[in-house]
């Protein structure tokens, strides 16, 4: 398992399952299957970073 740490409520991680890595995060999000484990890394960072860029409510 591979943990990134975020500031806010958005804790990513990835894991595998099989030969397939997804990336996870604390707010419920997850992400498609990959079989790059380097893509699911990227898919956590995409999803920090546009959760920091959405406008709060």
């Amino acid at each position: 398992m591979h943990e990134q740490s975020a500031t806010g409520p958005h804790h990513t991680t990835t894991m595998e399952r099989g030969s397939f890595a997804l990336a996870r995060c604390s707010c419920g999000w997850s992400g498609p299957a990959r079989r790059s484990r380097d893509r699911a890394r990227t898919d956590a960072t995409d999803h920090v970073d546009a959760t920091a860029d959405a406008p709060t409510t």
